[in-house]
């Protein structure tokens, strides 16, 4: 039996994503890996901004004392934002040094929302060709829209770099909002399997 440490390698985890699963903790720390049907994507044509987001990001731009999007500055940071829920969280320090191993190898990425020096919301995920798989978010409180600019922001780069999957993993209310819809796990493996043949890169 693999150890949790062994469980997550790298090599591991890119081969589960690219076979449509995913790693979840439980609430002892325990490792499940996940493949839902439906699975929740965000059609990247289809992406929906709401009339008041779209007026804050154009007055923000328009004078230049805003929000800035960084990428990958602080990723560990927007992982333990992340993580840092009420409610409880699937992200275990395990996860944490896990995923922090990949992005050191530039496999998963954090999209972050800065006003001044103050970080205010934030995303990660793990990206493989043309695939992102976002896995959490997070926004200040005070901040409201921290985590919905990086999203924003996500979608841009992926339409510039023309990648073509936005893995959501489980559809919520919220995104919802930003047009994420369910399809089947069929469905999602074939467009999986073709995403991640893609020659590009969301970073480099």
């Amino acid at each position: 039996m693999l150890s949790m440490v062994e469980e997550l390698k790298p090599e591991i985890l890119l081969s589960a994503y690219a076979n449509g699963i995913f790693p979840m903790a439980d609430e002892q720390d325990e490792i499940r890996w996940y493949s839902p049907d439906p699975r929740a994507v965000i059609e990247l044509d289809r992406f929906k901004i709401s009339r008041s987001l779209r007026q804050r990001i154009r007055s923000a731009e328009a004078d230049r004392s805003g929000f800035e999007i960084r990428y990958n500055t602080c990723f560990e940071r927007v992982m333990r934002r992340c993580a840092d829920r009420e409610d409880g969280t699937w992200i275990s320090r395990d996860i944490i040094e896990s995923y922090g191993r990949l992005h050191e190898l530039g496999h998963a990425h954090s999209v972050e929302t800065f006003y001044g020096e103050e970080l205010a919301g934030g995303l990660y995920g793990v990206s493989l060709g043309g695939a992102f798989f976002g896995e959490s978010m997070f926004t200040d409180p005070p901040r409201r829209d921290g985590s919905k600019l990086a999203l924003v922001a996500l979608v841009e780069r992926m339409q510039e770099r023309r990648m073509t999957l936005l893995d959501i993993q489980f559809l919520t209310p919220h995104l919802k909002r930003f047009g994420a819809v369910e399809i089947s796990r069929d469905e999602y493996l074939r467009r999986l399997e073709s995403a991640v043949q893609l020659e590009t890169s969301f970073i480099n």
